[in-house]
Protein backbone atom coordinates (compact mmCIF):
# COMPACT_ATOMS: atom_id res chain seq x y z
CA UNK A 1 0.00 0.00 0.00
CA UNK A 2 1.26 3.52 -0.72
CA UNK A 3 1.76 6.15 2.23
CA UNK A 4 -0.17 8.37 0.47
CA UNK A 5 -4.37 8.40 0.40
CA UNK A 6 -6.58 9.83 -1.21
CA UNK A 7 -7.80 13.11 0.70
CA UNK A 8 -11.11 12.39 3.11
CA UNK A 9 -13.79 13.18 1.23
CA UNK A 10 -12.58 12.08 -2.52
CA UNK A 11 -12.30 9.20 -4.33
CA UNK A 12 -10.28 7.50 -7.59
CA UNK A 13 -11.81 6.16 -10.49
CA UNK A 14 -10.49 3.09 -11.40
CA UNK A 15 -10.65 0.21 -13.67
CA UNK A 16 -13.59 -1.70 -14.30
CA UNK A 17 -15.93 0.72 -12.59
CA UNK A 18 -14.82 3.59 -13.96
CA UNK A 19 -15.96 2.50 -17.04
CA UNK A 20 -19.35 3.06 -15.60
CA UNK A 21 -18.95 6.39 -15.11
CA UNK A 22 -17.72 7.30 -18.83
CA UNK A 23 -20.62 5.81 -19.94
CA UNK A 24 -22.82 8.01 -17.83
CA UNK A 25 -20.87 11.11 -18.87
CA UNK A 26 -21.53 10.05 -22.77
CA UNK A 27 -25.56 9.04 -21.78
CA UNK A 28 -25.89 12.44 -20.76
CA UNK A 29 -23.52 14.36 -23.15
CA UNK A 30 -25.06 12.49 -26.39
CA UNK A 31 -28.56 14.32 -26.48
CA UNK A 32 -26.46 17.61 -25.79
CA UNK A 33 -24.51 17.55 -28.93
CA UNK A 34 -27.31 16.63 -31.00
CA UNK A 35 -29.09 19.66 -29.82
CA UNK A 36 -27.04 22.45 -30.66
CA UNK A 37 -24.82 22.29 -27.41
CA UNK A 38 -21.31 23.09 -28.08
CA UNK A 39 -18.37 21.48 -25.42
CA UNK A 40 -16.82 24.29 -23.45
CA UNK A 41 -14.12 23.87 -20.65
CA UNK A 42 -13.53 26.30 -18.04
CA UNK A 43 -10.45 26.17 -15.08
CA UNK A 44 -10.45 24.10 -11.91
CA UNK A 45 -10.42 27.63 -9.82
CA UNK A 46 -11.75 31.27 -9.79
CA UNK A 47 -11.43 34.46 -8.93
CA UNK A 48 -13.49 34.04 -5.09
CA UNK A 49 -15.55 37.22 -6.49
CA UNK A 50 -17.08 35.69 -9.24
CA UNK A 51 -19.01 32.57 -6.80
CA UNK A 52 -19.47 35.24 -4.02
CA UNK A 53 -21.70 37.52 -6.54
CA UNK A 54 -22.64 34.76 -8.77
CA UNK A 55 -23.50 31.76 -6.63
CA UNK A 56 -24.75 34.34 -3.47
CA UNK A 57 -22.70 35.23 -0.27
CA UNK A 58 -25.24 33.64 2.21
CA UNK A 59 -25.40 30.19 0.50
CA UNK A 60 -23.30 27.63 2.15
CA UNK A 61 -21.86 27.07 -0.85
CA UNK A 62 -19.75 29.96 -0.08
CA UNK A 63 -19.66 30.58 3.14
CA UNK A 64 -18.84 27.15 4.62
CA UNK A 65 -17.64 24.74 1.58
CA UNK A 66 -15.81 26.47 -0.61
CA UNK A 67 -12.04 25.63 -1.25
CA UNK A 68 -10.64 29.37 -1.00
CA UNK A 69 -6.73 30.24 -1.31
CA UNK A 70 -4.67 32.98 -1.69
CA UNK A 71 -1.62 32.33 -4.32
CA UNK A 72 2.08 33.65 -4.36
CA UNK A 73 0.64 36.63 -6.08
CA UNK A 74 -1.93 37.65 -3.72
CA UNK A 75 -4.55 36.74 -5.88
CA UNK A 76 -7.86 35.06 -3.96
CA UNK A 77 -8.50 32.16 -5.79
CA UNK A 78 -11.19 29.50 -5.38
CA UNK A 79 -11.94 25.88 -6.35
CA UNK A 80 -14.80 25.70 -8.37
CA UNK A 81 -17.86 24.33 -6.32
CA UNK A 82 -20.52 24.77 -9.63
CA UNK A 83 -19.81 24.93 -13.03
CA UNK A 84 -22.69 27.80 -14.04
CA UNK A 85 -20.87 31.06 -13.13
CA UNK A 86 -17.34 29.88 -14.80
CA UNK A 87 -18.91 29.15 -18.04
CA UNK A 88 -20.73 32.34 -18.24
CA UNK A 89 -17.89 34.22 -17.22
CA UNK A 90 -16.02 32.17 -20.12
CA UNK A 91 -18.67 33.21 -22.65
CA UNK A 92 -18.62 36.36 -21.48
CA UNK A 93 -15.16 36.83 -21.90
CA UNK A 94 -14.85 35.64 -25.33
CA UNK A 95 -17.88 37.89 -26.91
CA UNK A 96 -20.06 34.65 -27.58
CA UNK A 97 -23.23 36.76 -26.99
CA UNK A 98 -21.99 39.15 -29.47
CA UNK A 99 -21.94 36.47 -32.57
CA UNK A 100 -25.56 37.30 -33.26
CA UNK A 101 -26.76 33.96 -32.79
CA UNK A 102 -28.41 33.11 -29.02
CA UNK A 103 -28.86 31.54 -27.57
CA UNK A 104 -25.31 30.60 -26.79
CA UNK A 105 -25.21 27.08 -26.07
CA UNK A 106 -22.97 25.22 -23.91
CA UNK A 107 -22.22 21.78 -22.65
CA UNK A 108 -19.77 20.98 -19.73
CA UNK A 109 -17.81 18.16 -18.06
CA UNK A 110 -16.19 17.95 -14.97
CA UNK A 111 -15.04 18.05 -11.57
CA UNK A 112 -16.34 20.25 -8.53
CA UNK A 113 -14.90 20.84 -4.75
CA UNK A 114 -17.11 21.20 -1.99
CA UNK A 115 -15.61 20.98 1.85
CA UNK A 116 -18.33 18.96 3.01
CA UNK A 117 -19.51 16.10 5.41
CA UNK A 118 -18.52 13.54 3.36
CA UNK A 119 -21.56 10.83 3.37
CA UNK A 120 -22.78 8.57 0.66
CA UNK A 121 -23.65 10.72 -2.54
CA UNK A 122 -22.16 13.55 -1.52
CA UNK A 123 -18.66 13.97 -1.76
CA UNK A 124 -15.50 16.84 -1.69
CA UNK A 125 -14.84 16.13 -5.00
CA UNK A 126 -17.84 15.24 -7.55
CA UNK A 127 -17.89 14.99 -11.05
CA UNK A 128 -20.79 16.63 -12.99
CA UNK A 129 -21.99 17.07 -16.07
CA UNK A 130 -24.11 20.36 -17.25
CA UNK A 131 -25.39 22.60 -19.91
CA UNK A 132 -26.35 26.27 -20.20
CA UNK A 133 -28.36 28.36 -22.99
CA UNK A 134 -26.91 31.79 -22.18
CA UNK A 135 -28.89 35.10 -23.86
CA UNK A 136 -33.06 34.26 -24.52
CA UNK A 137 -35.71 34.21 -22.17
CA UNK A 138 -37.74 31.56 -23.49
CA UNK A 139 -40.74 29.50 -22.28
CA UNK A 140 -39.23 26.46 -24.95
CA UNK A 141 -35.59 26.91 -23.33
CA UNK A 142 -36.63 25.76 -20.24
CA UNK A 143 -38.38 22.84 -21.44
CA UNK A 144 -35.88 22.16 -23.81
CA UNK A 145 -33.36 21.14 -21.23
CA UNK A 146 -35.75 19.04 -18.86
CA UNK A 147 -36.68 16.96 -21.36
CA UNK A 148 -32.73 16.84 -22.40
CA UNK A 149 -32.06 15.67 -19.42
CA UNK A 150 -34.78 13.07 -19.33
CA UNK A 151 -33.99 12.07 -22.03
CA UNK A 152 -30.56 11.31 -20.71
CA UNK A 153 -32.02 9.23 -17.64
CA UNK A 154 -34.06 7.42 -19.59
CA UNK A 155 -31.54 6.53 -21.86
CA UNK A 156 -29.55 4.77 -19.11
CA UNK A 157 -32.49 2.72 -18.67
CA UNK A 158 -33.83 4.71 -15.28
CA UNK A 159 -37.02 4.75 -14.45
CA UNK A 160 -37.21 5.76 -10.11
CA UNK A 161 -37.13 9.20 -10.59
CA UNK A 162 -38.77 12.64 -10.18
CA UNK A 163 -39.11 15.58 -11.66
CA UNK A 164 -39.67 18.33 -9.15
CA UNK A 165 -40.65 21.73 -10.82
CA UNK A 166 -41.50 25.41 -9.33
CA UNK A 167 -41.23 29.17 -10.37
CA UNK A 168 -39.34 31.55 -8.13
CA UNK A 169 -40.81 34.44 -9.59
CA UNK A 170 -38.75 37.65 -10.95
CA UNK A 171 -37.42 41.01 -10.05
CA UNK A 172 -41.28 42.36 -10.34
CA UNK A 173 -42.79 39.97 -7.98
CA UNK A 174 -40.35 38.39 -5.48
CA UNK A 175 -39.64 41.40 -3.63
CA UNK A 176 -42.98 41.29 -2.60
CA UNK A 177 -42.51 37.50 -1.42
CA UNK A 178 -39.62 37.78 0.01
CA UNK A 179 -41.32 40.59 2.79
CA UNK A 180 -43.90 38.41 3.06
CA UNK A 181 -41.76 35.54 3.95
CA UNK A 182 -39.33 37.63 6.50
CA UNK A 183 -42.33 38.84 8.58
CA UNK A 184 -43.13 35.27 8.65
CA UNK A 185 -40.06 33.91 9.24
CA UNK A 186 -38.95 36.73 11.97
CA UNK A 187 -41.82 34.97 14.54
CA UNK A 188 -40.32 31.70 14.62
CA UNK A 189 -37.57 30.19 17.10
CA UNK A 190 -34.69 30.02 14.87
CA UNK A 191 -31.16 29.79 15.84
CA UNK A 192 -28.75 33.32 14.96
CA UNK A 193 -27.19 31.77 11.87
CA UNK A 194 -30.93 31.62 10.43
CA UNK A 195 -32.35 34.51 11.53
CA UNK A 196 -29.34 36.05 9.68
CA UNK A 197 -30.09 34.25 6.36
CA UNK A 198 -33.70 35.50 6.84
CA UNK A 199 -32.35 39.12 6.09
CA UNK A 200 -29.63 38.36 3.43
CA UNK A 201 -31.83 35.44 1.54
CA UNK A 202 -35.22 34.21 3.54
CA UNK A 203 -35.60 31.58 0.01
CA UNK A 204 -32.88 29.67 1.79
CA UNK A 205 -34.82 29.28 4.80
CA UNK A 206 -36.99 26.83 3.30
CA UNK A 207 -34.12 24.58 1.59
CA UNK A 208 -33.61 24.14 5.86
CA UNK A 209 -33.25 19.89 5.88
CA UNK A 210 -33.75 20.01 9.57
CA UNK A 211 -36.93 18.16 10.66
CA UNK A 212 -37.06 21.38 13.79
CA UNK A 213 -37.47 23.84 10.99
CA UNK A 214 -39.60 22.14 8.52
CA UNK A 215 -42.13 21.78 11.39
CA UNK A 216 -41.96 25.69 11.37
CA UNK A 217 -42.49 26.54 8.45
CA UNK A 218 -45.90 25.06 8.12
CA UNK A 219 -48.18 27.46 6.94
CA UNK A 220 -45.35 30.02 5.22
CA UNK A 221 -46.39 32.03 2.73
CA UNK A 222 -46.46 30.43 -0.78
CA UNK A 223 -44.37 31.98 -3.73
CA UNK A 224 -46.75 30.49 -6.36
CA UNK A 225 -49.74 32.69 -4.78
CA UNK A 226 -46.89 36.05 -5.29
CA UNK A 227 -46.53 35.09 -9.03
CA UNK A 228 -47.00 38.31 -11.23
CA UNK A 229 -49.16 37.51 -14.33
CA UNK A 230 -45.78 37.30 -16.52
CA UNK A 231 -44.18 34.90 -14.49
CA UNK A 232 -47.48 32.82 -14.32
CA UNK A 233 -48.12 32.61 -17.82
CA UNK A 234 -44.47 31.71 -18.18
CA UNK A 235 -44.25 29.09 -15.53
CA UNK A 236 -47.96 27.70 -17.22
CA UNK A 237 -45.74 27.64 -20.66
CA UNK A 238 -43.22 25.19 -19.36
CA UNK A 239 -45.56 23.15 -17.90
CA UNK A 240 -47.87 22.95 -20.94
CA UNK A 241 -44.40 21.98 -23.45
CA UNK A 242 -43.53 19.21 -21.07
CA UNK A 243 -46.53 17.42 -20.40
CA UNK A 244 -46.88 17.74 -24.54
CA UNK A 245 -43.58 16.13 -24.91
CA UNK A 246 -44.90 13.63 -22.61
CA UNK A 247 -42.30 14.32 -19.99
CA UNK A 248 -44.09 13.94 -16.26
CA UNK A 249 -43.40 16.55 -13.48
CA UNK A 250 -44.09 17.26 -9.66
CA UNK A 251 -45.08 20.98 -8.94
CA UNK A 252 -43.16 21.50 -5.58
CA UNK A 253 -43.81 25.01 -4.18
CA UNK A 254 -41.05 23.99 -1.67
CA UNK A 255 -38.84 23.86 -4.41
CA UNK A 256 -36.00 26.54 -4.11
CA UNK A 257 -32.38 24.87 -4.70
CA UNK A 258 -29.48 25.82 -3.29
CA UNK A 259 -28.31 28.91 -5.34
CA UNK A 260 -29.14 32.60 -4.94
CA UNK A 261 -28.89 33.13 -8.94
CA UNK A 262 -32.52 31.17 -10.02
CA UNK A 263 -35.59 33.24 -10.93
CA UNK A 264 -38.54 32.41 -12.91
CA UNK A 265 -37.91 28.24 -13.30
CA UNK A 266 -36.46 25.83 -10.80
CA UNK A 267 -36.15 22.30 -11.31
CA UNK A 268 -34.82 18.90 -9.50
CA UNK A 269 -34.64 15.50 -10.63
CA UNK A 270 -34.47 13.29 -7.56
CA UNK A 271 -34.29 9.61 -6.81
CA UNK A 272 -36.39 7.67 -4.23
CA UNK A 273 -33.59 4.94 -4.09
CA UNK A 274 -30.85 7.37 -2.81
CA UNK A 275 -32.07 7.75 0.52
CA UNK A 276 -31.03 11.70 2.41
CA UNK A 277 -29.29 12.72 -1.08
CA UNK A 278 -31.75 11.97 -3.19
CA UNK A 279 -31.12 15.07 -5.66
CA UNK A 280 -29.39 13.36 -8.86
CA UNK A 281 -29.28 16.43 -10.67
CA UNK A 282 -30.94 20.45 -11.36
CA UNK A 283 -31.04 23.54 -12.41
CA UNK A 284 -33.11 26.54 -13.73
CA UNK A 285 -33.32 29.94 -15.19
CA UNK A 286 -31.14 32.75 -14.00
CA UNK A 287 -31.74 36.10 -15.79
CA UNK A 288 -29.95 38.32 -13.81
CA UNK A 289 -26.54 36.39 -13.09
CA UNK A 290 -24.62 38.19 -16.10
CA UNK A 291 -25.45 41.56 -14.65
CA UNK A 292 -24.16 40.43 -11.12
CA UNK A 293 -20.50 39.22 -12.64
CA UNK A 294 -20.70 42.50 -14.61
CA UNK A 295 -22.20 41.55 -17.95
CA UNK A 296 -24.74 42.69 -19.65
CA UNK A 297 -28.45 41.48 -19.42
CA UNK A 298 -28.18 37.69 -20.53
CA UNK A 299 -31.32 35.94 -19.85
CA UNK A 300 -30.29 32.30 -19.47
CA UNK A 301 -31.02 28.99 -18.47
CA UNK A 302 -29.20 25.84 -17.38
CA UNK A 303 -28.93 22.77 -15.42
CA UNK A 304 -26.14 20.17 -13.70
CA UNK A 305 -26.54 16.49 -13.84
CA UNK A 306 -23.95 14.76 -10.86
CA UNK A 307 -22.20 11.78 -12.52
CA UNK A 308 -21.78 10.12 -9.06
CA UNK A 309 -25.54 10.42 -8.08
CA UNK A 310 -26.24 9.13 -11.00
CA UNK A 311 -24.14 6.07 -10.31
CA UNK A 312 -25.73 5.40 -7.28
CA UNK A 313 -29.10 5.85 -9.53
CA UNK A 314 -28.26 3.09 -11.64
CA UNK A 315 -27.24 0.35 -8.60
CA UNK A 316 -30.94 1.65 -6.50
CA UNK A 317 -32.62 0.16 -9.23
CA UNK A 318 -30.07 -2.98 -10.02
CA UNK A 319 -29.19 -1.20 -13.68
CA UNK A 320 -25.95 -2.93 -15.01
CA UNK A 321 -24.95 -1.07 -18.30
CA UNK A 322 -24.08 -3.01 -21.24
CA UNK A 323 -20.59 -1.72 -22.10
CA UNK A 324 -18.40 -2.85 -24.61
CA UNK A 325 -15.20 -4.66 -22.83
CA UNK A 326 -12.26 -2.91 -22.87
CA UNK A 327 -10.11 -5.59 -24.76
CA UNK A 328 -11.70 -7.64 -28.10
CA UNK A 329 -8.55 -9.34 -29.15
CA UNK A 330 -5.72 -10.72 -27.08
CA UNK A 331 -2.41 -11.51 -28.75
CA UNK A 332 -0.29 -13.90 -26.82
CA UNK A 333 3.34 -14.66 -28.43
CA UNK A 334 5.49 -18.09 -28.06
CA UNK A 335 9.10 -16.86 -28.64
CA UNK A 336 11.40 -13.81 -29.73
CA UNK A 337 10.60 -13.74 -33.41
CA UNK A 338 6.38 -14.42 -32.53
CA UNK A 339 6.62 -11.30 -30.42
CA UNK A 340 7.97 -9.48 -33.35
CA UNK A 341 5.19 -10.43 -35.65
CA UNK A 342 2.36 -10.43 -33.33
CA UNK A 343 3.50 -6.94 -31.64
CA UNK A 344 3.45 -5.77 -35.91
CA UNK A 345 -0.49 -7.40 -36.15
CA UNK A 346 -1.70 -5.90 -32.78
CA UNK A 347 -0.44 -2.40 -34.01
CA UNK A 348 -2.71 -3.27 -37.61
CA UNK A 349 -5.92 -4.24 -35.53
CA UNK A 350 -5.84 -1.23 -33.52
CA UNK A 351 -5.04 0.83 -36.61
CA UNK A 352 -8.45 -0.95 -38.07
CA UNK A 353 -10.42 0.12 -35.15
CA UNK A 354 -9.79 -3.17 -33.07
CA UNK A 355 -9.75 -2.95 -29.25
CA UNK A 356 -6.36 -5.04 -28.74
CA UNK A 357 -3.57 -5.80 -26.30
CA UNK A 358 -0.75 -7.89 -25.63
CA UNK A 359 1.14 -10.66 -23.07
CA UNK A 360 3.71 -8.11 -22.38
CA UNK A 361 6.59 -8.85 -20.03
CA UNK A 362 7.56 -12.39 -21.56
CA UNK A 363 4.75 -14.86 -19.94
CA UNK A 364 4.28 -18.41 -20.85
CA UNK A 365 1.85 -19.84 -22.41
CA UNK A 366 -0.16 -20.54 -19.23
CA UNK A 367 0.08 -17.30 -17.18
CA UNK A 368 -0.41 -15.62 -20.92
CA UNK A 369 -3.66 -17.14 -21.70
CA UNK A 370 -4.69 -16.42 -18.02
CA UNK A 371 -4.63 -12.57 -18.39
CA UNK A 372 -6.15 -12.85 -21.70
CA UNK A 373 -9.38 -14.26 -19.65
CA UNK A 374 -8.88 -11.97 -17.60
CA UNK A 375 -9.03 -9.17 -20.18
CA UNK A 376 -12.31 -9.62 -21.29
CA UNK A 377 -11.44 -10.32 -24.86
CA UNK A 378 -13.32 -12.58 -26.87
CA UNK A 379 -10.35 -13.85 -29.32
CA UNK A 380 -6.54 -14.74 -28.78
CA UNK A 381 -4.08 -14.49 -31.13
CA UNK A 382 -1.27 -17.45 -30.17
CA UNK A 383 1.38 -17.91 -32.49
CA UNK A 384 4.87 -19.79 -31.98
CA UNK A 385 7.68 -20.39 -34.33
CA UNK A 386 6.43 -23.66 -36.34
CA UNK A 387 2.87 -21.30 -36.80
CA UNK A 388 4.95 -18.65 -38.03
CA UNK A 389 7.23 -21.00 -40.24
CA UNK A 390 3.95 -21.85 -42.30
CA UNK A 391 2.90 -18.15 -42.30
CA UNK A 392 0.12 -18.70 -39.79
CA UNK A 393 -1.35 -17.72 -36.66
CA UNK A 394 -4.38 -19.40 -34.33
CA UNK A 395 -6.88 -17.57 -33.52
CA UNK A 396 -8.87 -19.03 -30.42
CA UNK A 397 -12.31 -17.82 -29.26
CA UNK A 398 -12.09 -17.84 -25.80
CA UNK A 399 -15.97 -18.65 -24.61
CA UNK A 400 -16.26 -21.86 -26.92
CA UNK A 401 -12.59 -22.50 -26.73
CA UNK A 402 -12.39 -23.11 -30.99
CA UNK A 403 -9.60 -22.99 -32.38
CA UNK A 404 -8.05 -22.06 -36.33
CA UNK A 405 -5.49 -21.45 -37.94
CA UNK A 406 -5.23 -18.14 -39.95
CA UNK A 407 -2.79 -16.96 -42.91
CA UNK A 408 -0.68 -13.60 -41.35
CA UNK A 409 -1.62 -11.57 -44.11
CA UNK A 410 -5.44 -12.26 -43.15
CA UNK A 411 -5.43 -11.55 -39.39
CA UNK A 412 -7.23 -8.53 -39.48
CA UNK A 413 -10.11 -9.64 -41.81
CA UNK A 414 -10.52 -12.86 -39.96
CA UNK A 415 -10.82 -10.92 -36.75
CA UNK A 416 -13.20 -8.62 -37.69
CA UNK A 417 -15.34 -11.43 -39.41
CA UNK A 418 -15.13 -13.46 -36.05
CA UNK A 419 -15.83 -10.43 -33.74
CA UNK A 420 -19.34 -9.62 -36.36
Amino acid sequence: MSTFQAPKGTYDLIPPSSATYLAVREAIAAPLRNSGYGYIETPGFENVELFARGVGESTDIVTKEMYAFETKGGDQLALRPEGTASTLRAALEANLHKGGNLPVKLWYSGSYYRYERPQKGRYRHFSQVGAEAIGVEDPALDAELIILANQSYRSLGLSDFRILLNSLGDKECRPVYRAALQDFLRGLELDEETRRRIEINPLRVLDDKRESVQEQLIGAPMLRDYLCEACKTYHEQVRELLTAAGVAFEDDPKLVRGLDYYTRTTFEFVHDGLGSQSAVGGGGRYDGLSEMIGGPALPSVGWALGVDRTVLALEAEGITLDLPAATSVYAVPLGEEARRVLFGKVTELRLAGVATDFAYGGKGLKNAMKSANRSGARLALVAGERDLAEGLVQLKDLQSGEQTAVALDAVVDEVRRALA
